[in-house]
């Protein structure tokens, strides 16, 4: 990063996938975003957005929210304004768990899905879990703020199986090599 750059500002995250086969129930997957304090950046979030939620201060918060897959184009989309983010907070972790109703679903069960990662008209990222089929939830966005206060953009999915419940809470540990 140069010294002119302010870093990442608003970001967009992107969720889609086709509906469930007929006589299926539906398959929901949904965006969750846990935000880290500067002192414990790997510890428990200060709070995580996921449906129904948005963060304490409005910079967070999801767009559209889909319980089927139903619809064209992205079915999920949740904003990060991190530009606007308190100077406290040194980390956001994106996630998308899937939620888990009457058997279990992996990645691997889940029609067509896609992820897209953008700011502004410019994609950062684009992936559609097939490096983690067998997992029930994954990260898929870190984003970390410098000594500067800008922030910066860490790539990568990395799968979680297990309750989605536990993965809002775990989601944001640091990973082993």
């Amino acid at each position: 990063m140069n010294g002119l750059s302010k870093g990442m500002g608003k970001v967009e995250v992107a969720l889609r996938w086709d509906p469930s086969p007929a006589g299926e129930p539906p398959t929901d997957l949904d965006l969750v975003a846990g935000t880290y304090p500067a002192d414990d950046p790997y510890g428990t979030p200060v709070y995580v957005v996921h449906f129904d939620s948005r963060s304490p201060d409005g910079t967070i918060y999801l767009n559209r929210d889909s319980r089927d897959g139903k619809g064209f184009g992205f079915d999920e989309v949740m904003t990060l304004e991190l530009e606007r983010l308190d100077a406290r907070y040194a980390r956001v972790v994106v996630g998308v768990a899937i939620q888990q109703h009457t058997e279990e679903r992996t990645f691997r069960d889940v029609v067509s899905p896609g992820l897209r990662i953008r700011e502004g008209y410019t994609d950062l990222a684009a992936d559609d879990f097939a490096g983690v089929p067998a997992a029930t939830a994954a990260t898929v966005a870190e984003f970390v703020r410098d000594e500067a206060g800008a922030w910066e953009f860490r790539a990568g999915v990395h799968g979680f199986d297990g309750d989605p419940a536990m993965f809002t809470r775990t989601m944001g540990a640091a990973r082993r090599p």
